[in-house]
């Protein structure tokens, strides 16, 4: 696994959702916040973001915008005042998908693309965190093939259900959220995480400890593995990363340790030694001096936080 495949999966929870939406004369949709990540992928014709508490987003064809934090917002065929456009939108959910028009369709009408994302936002990595409430991709010739081509392919399964419809399209949610987070990657200049990962010597240390983190590291046996001395990974990977290499590690297995709690009903030793830890008693310490509860309360206080995202991350979607 690399570092933004294990940001996204130690945070993803169930399936994605998705609709295609057509739109036509005046419309204002609302989608509240949520603990999740949305995205709009604008078809045909245009249309208007307005998110909580941020500035109105013109999105053209092909453009596509991320929401990873679910800000709550607007969605609209206008650029309302953002008092008008929260007392004329209707729900999200309630807002009536047109058929497929047998003709062409009106002017002004729009095709949109919608997705949510199920997340745990109480383990967010600093790459998801350093996100900004709105990620805007603009459609540019020639930019971000990758996200252009798996905007087709899902738009297609959405068009017209496939065998193997229910397999390929929260794959292919899945990699639409990658390739969105790759793109904001390769456009943004000011990022933490984009120079981290564009350094040499701590793309190469975050690799191997994201490889397996489970191996006996140390500071001297990750700077072999990155090439360099062990003073000059340690001054680079902590003014990129924000962390010493060592301290990075630990927090990243409390990490892993707490999402196979989640997902698995591994015990607390199978649990320690696939994270890197002795003993059950070595991770229990250290998970609760992370997490301020005990892997057991973790793991009961998950599954009910599960249950209650489950049943309501469908809503008004």
């Amino acid at each position: 696994m690399d570092v933004v495949s294990d940001a996204i999966s130690v945070m993803r929870l169930g399936h994605p959702l998705s609709r295609r939406v057509r739109t036509s004369g005046s419309w204002c949709a609302r989608l509240e916040a949520y603990e999740g990540a949305g995205f709009h992928v604008v078809l045909k014709g245009g249309c208007w973001l307005l998110p909580d508490g941020g500035d109105p987003v013109a999105l053209g064809v092909g453009d596509a915008v991320l929401l990873p934090h679910g800000a709550g917002h607007v969605i609209a065929d206008s650029p309302l005042d953002a008092a008008l456009a929260r007392r004329t939108a209707v729900p999200f959910g309630h807002w009536r998908e047109e058929p497929a028009p047998r003709t062409r369709p009106e002017p002004d009408g729009a095709e949109l693309l919608c997705g949510k994302y199920w997340l745990d936002c109480s383990r967010i990595h600093p790459l998801m965190a350093e996100l900004p409430e709105v990620v805007h991709l603009v459609n540019r010739v020639g930019a971000h093939p990758e996200l252009r081509a798996a905007i087709d392919l899902l738009a297609g399964e959405l068009d017209e259900r496939r065998p193997g419809s229910s397999l390929a399209l929260p794959n292919l949610l899945d990699l639409l959220l990658v390739y969105m987070i790759r793109s904001w990657m390769a456009e943004t200049t000011g990022g933490v995480w984009p120079g981290a990962l564009g350094d040499p010597v701590t793309a190469t240390a975050l690799r191997a400890l994201h490889a397996d983190p489970a191996a006996p590291w140390s500071n001297d046996r990750l700077a072999a593995e990155a090439g360099v001395s062990r003073p000059t990974l340690a001054r680079r990977f902590t003014a990129l990363v924000g962390r010493p290499p060592m301290s990075y590690l630990t927090w990243w297995r409390l990490i892993l340790a707490a999402t196979l709690l989640r997902d698995t009903p591994d015990t607390l030793a199978t649990v320690a030694g696939r994270v890197g830890y002795g003993s059950p008693y070595a991770l229990s310490h250290a998970f609760e001096r992370e997490f301020g509860t005990t892997p057991g309360r973790y793991r009961a206080q998950a599954a009910e936080r599960s249950e209650a995202a489950t049943s309501g991350i469908g809503r008004g979607f």
